[in-house]
């Protein structure tokens, strides 16, 4: 097995009407680190994680997922590794009931039927939503379905967690269950997020993207303390800093 979880090397890629949204990307993430990819609108953080599943493909340069080539030959392995949880849930919840929902996956892999119960069990009780089995999705709140639809891709049993801006629309609790089931994850985790806060807990890494190139890529508190960085960029100290000085050393969670 490769030592890269993820490795792109000089990806590119453009949006149907030619403007380039990825320039050149070279990047590289290793089993089990959690890694939050920030930027600001347009910068490409979206379009980034799109092509760690094959949802996009490169226009040049490469993606490999545990040293196998994103290519479509390979999707169906590829998505085997990779779980994918959109930024609006309803993106992935269309079953009758929660449980369907996250059996979906399992069933289609042809398990056993004790063997999809088991995963969809497990699955509920490690995000704490064992008690909306039963339940339709539509009658739950936001950070209930945020934790279905991780719930979700946590039953296929993925060894990489790529995660579109999982604290959008969320009120205060509902974020901060979040952040706990994060920090909890053992995966390799890949977070795109405005939510600096959140990567600051949750990750400890962090990758700026700047119109679709790699501005930096370091420790959370070391980028985030860099206001000329956070200028060119477009992004803003998090507001647990906001009035007062920046911490000057130490690290994020892991």
């Amino acid at each position: 097995m490769s030592d890269c979880a993820i490795l792109a090397r000089a990806l590119a890629y453009d949006y149907p009407d030619a403007t380039p949204a990825l320039r050149g990307v070279d990047w590289r993430v290793l089993h089990g680190e959690s890694v939050a990819v920030v930027g600001a609108n347009g910068a490409g953080k979206s379009t980034l994680l799109l092509h760690l599943n094959g949802l996009l493909l490169p226009r040049a340069g490469e993606v490999r997922i545990g040293g196998l080539p994103v290519t479509r030959a390979n999707l169906a392995a590829i998505r085997r590794q990779v779980g994918f949880v959109f930024q609006d849930a309803d993106d992935q919840l269309f079953m009758p009931t929660v449980r369907d929902d996250v059996a979906f996956g399992p069933s289609n892999l042809r398990l056993a039927p004790a063997e999809v119960d088991a995963r969809v069990k497990a699955a509920l009780e490690a995000v704490g939503a064992a008690h909306l089995a039963a339940r339709a999705p539509y009658r739950l709140s936001g950070g209930e379905k945020r934790s279905v639809a991780i719930a979700g891709v946590l039953a296929m049993r993925p060894s990489i967690l790529v995660l579109d801006e999982p604290s959008a629309g969320l009120d205060p609790a509902a974020r901060r269950g979040l952040i706990a089931l994060l920090r909890s994850l053992e995966h390799t985790r890949v977070i795109a997020t405005h939510d600096l806060d959140l990567a600051l807990e949750v990750c400890a890494r962090m990758l700026v993207l700047h119109e679709g190139t790699v501005a930096a890529d370091g420790p959370p508190l070391q980028l985030l303390a860099d206001a000329a960085l956070l200028r060119r960029c477009r992004l803003e100290p998090p507001l647990a800093w906001q009035g007062r000085a920046a911490p000057s050393s130490g690290r994020a969670a892991s």
